[in-house]
C-alpha cells in the first residue's frame, strides 16, 4: 500500500461491515490471527519502544482466555479495545471485512486489488462529498462524510464542489462525524485555501527519509482564499478530517466550530489478517509545518465551542455577523444577511409564545381592490395557520414575538400586530400591510 495515502476511517473501525452472520472462528484461526497481528506490530508499529509492550499485553490476555470466543465480531471488538488501551492510539483496530480482505489478497504483489475496491467505494459514496447547499445569505455549505480519494475521479468531484463553494459569500465545510480517510483528499482540499507549494506536513516513518505534503500549484477550480471559512467538528471527527481542521487552525484559514476532535494523527495502513479481518496499524506520524507537532492524543480544539447539533447554526450566525460588517457589501446583500440572521437566531434561541397570545391574532385581513379575497389566519392545534388566496395553507412558526416564518416559503414572513397583517417579502424593501377586518 502506498505510504501516506490511506488512513482508515475511524468511523469504520467498528467491528463489522455487514449485518450477515459471520462464520465461527476456530481455535486454530484465533491463534493464527493473534500471531499475525503480533508479527505486524513487531515489524511496523510507529513507536518501536511500544512494540514489546503491546505484544506482551496481547500474549497475557490470550493466556487469560480473553480471546477464547468463536464470534469474529466479539474477537475483533476485544482486540481493538485492548490495542487502544495499551497504546492510546485510535488508529489501531481490527474489523471484520470479508470484501476488503478479499480485495487485499486479489493482487498480493501490488495495490491493484485494494485500489479497485476503494475506487468502487469512492464512486458509490461520491468521494465523501455528500451534500452541497446554498444557505440563506449565500453561504455555501459542503458536507464531507469521509476523505475518499481515487485518482482523477475524486479530483473531478472536488473540482465541481470547489466551483460551487467559490461563488458563495462565505463557506461552511461540515466534518462532523467524519472518521477520516486519504490524505490525498485533504491535500487537494486544503490547497484551495493556501498559496502554491506551501509545506503542510512532513511524514516520519522510522529510519526512512521523511516525505512532505505541499499544497498543489495548479487547481482547475482556482483558489478560494479570502472568503470567510467555517469548519464544523465534533467528537467523531478523526484522522484525515482532523488533519484538515488542524490545517485550518494552524494556518489561520478560518474558524473551527463545534467540539474537540478524537485525537488520531498517526499514519496507518490496512492489512489483511486471515480468515477475514482487516488490521489497522500505525506506521508513521505527521509533523505540521507550523506547530512542529500534531494532534495525536489531544485532538483539535474548536475556536467556537458549541454542541455538535448546534454547530451549523453557530457557524451561520458568525458568518452572517462577519459578512454584515464587510466593507463594500451592497444594500441587497445586507438585507439578505439580516433576513437570514433572524431565522438563525430563532433556531439558536427559540421563541415560545403563550397559546393565549396566538388566538387573538386569528382573523381575516383585507386586501385592497374590488372583490379581492381576504388573507385568513386561523388558530388550531395550538398554532396559527396562514391562508393566502390561491396558495396552500401553511403553518406559522414564531421567529420573534410578532414575526412568523411561513412554512414552505423561505422568501416570505408575516408580522401580526393584532390590528394588521404585514407580508414581508425578502426582495421587497417595504411590507405589504393588510388591515384586520
Amino acid at each position: 500500500m502506498k505510504p501516506h495515502v490511506i488512513a482508515s476511517l475511524i468511523a469504520l473501525s467498528c467491528f463489522c461491515t455487514t449485518a450477515l452472520a459471520q462464520p465461527r472462528l476456530s481455535p486454530k484461526e484465533r491463534v493464527t490471527a493473534l500471531r499475525a497481528i503480533s508479527t505486524e506490530f513487531e515489524k511496523r508499529y510507529v513507536f518501536p519502544e511500544l512494540r514489546p509492550k503491546i505484544i506482551e499485553r496481547l500474549n497475557q490476555l490470550q493466556k487469560a482466555g480473553r480471546y477464547d470466543v468463536d464470534d469474529p465480531l466479539v474477537f475483533a471488538e476485544r482486540l481493538t479495545g485492548d490495542l487502544r488501551s495499551v497504546s492510546n492510539d485510535r488508529h489501531l483496530s481490527l474489523r471484520v471485512d470479508p470484501a476488503a480482505y478479499a480485495a487485499a489478497l486479489a493482487a498480493p504483489d501490488s495495490d491493484a486489488g485494494e485500489e479497485a475496491y476503494f475506487r468502487r467505494q469512492a464512486i458509490r459514496d461520491h468521494h465523501g462529498l455528500a451534500e452541497m447547499r446554498i444557505l440563506p445569505g449565500n453561504i455555501r455549505y459542503l458536507k464531507i462524510t469521509g476523505f475518499q480519494w481515487t485518482n482523477d475521479a475524486s479530483g473531478t468531484a472536488y473540482d465541481d464542489a470547489m466551483r460551487f463553494l467559490k461563488d458563495g459569500d462565505a463557506i461552511i465545510i461540515d466534518l462532523r462525524n467524519n472518521g477520516g480517510g486519504s490524505h490525498g483528499a485533504v491535500r487537494y482540499l486544503v490547497s484551495h485555501f493556501l498559496d502554491p507549494d506551501t509545506l503542510e506536513l512532513t511524514f516520519l516513518q522510522g529510519s526512512e527519509t521523511p516525505s512532505q505534503s505541499r499544497s498543489l500549484e495548479h487547481l482547475p477550480a482556482g483558489r478560494l482564499k479570502g472568503k470567510p471559512l467555517y469548519v464544523l467538528i465534533d467528537g467523531q471527527t478523526a484522522s484525515a478530517a482532523e488533519a484538515f481542521a488542524y490545517d485550518v487552525q494552524q494556518f489561520k484559514l478560518g474558524v473551527l466550530v463545534g467540539a474537540r476532535t478524537v485525537g488520531a494523527a498517526n499514519n496507518n495502513t490496512l492489512l489483511p489478517i486471515a480468515p477475514h479481518f482487516i488490521l489497522s496499524v500505525s506506521y508513521g506520524r505527521p509533523v505540521h509545518a507550523v506547530s512542529k507537532t500534531n494532534w495525536e492524543g489531544a485532538g483539535v480544539a474548536p475556536d467556537v465551542e458549541t454542541p455538535s447539533a448546534q454547530a451549523l447554526d453557530a457557524a451561520q450566525m458568525h458568518a452572517l455577523r462577519k459578512l454584515s460588517q464587510t466593507p463594500g457589501a451592497t444594500p441587497e446583500q445586507l438585507g439578505d444577511y439580516r433576513w437570514a440572521n433572524i431565522a438563525v437566531e430563532a433556531r439558536m434561541h427559540p421563541v415560545s409564545l403563550d397559546p393565549a397570545m396566538l388566538a387573538p391574532l386569528a382573523g381575516r385581513y383585507l386586501r385592497s381592490g374590488a372583490g379581492a379575497a381576504p388573507v385568513k389566519v386561523t388558530h388550531r392545534d395550538g398554532a396559527l395557520w396562514f391562508a393566502f388566496p390561491d396558495l396552500p395553507v401553511a403553518r406559522l412558526s414564531p421567529l420573534t414575538k410578532d414575526v412568523f416564518a411561513v412554512e414552505g416559503y423561505e422568501v416570505l414572513r408575516v408580522r401580526l400586530t393584532g390590528k394588521t397583517l404585514e407580508m414581508l417579502w425578502r426582495d421587497e424593501p417595504a411590507p405589504r400591510v393588510y388591515p384586520r377586518e
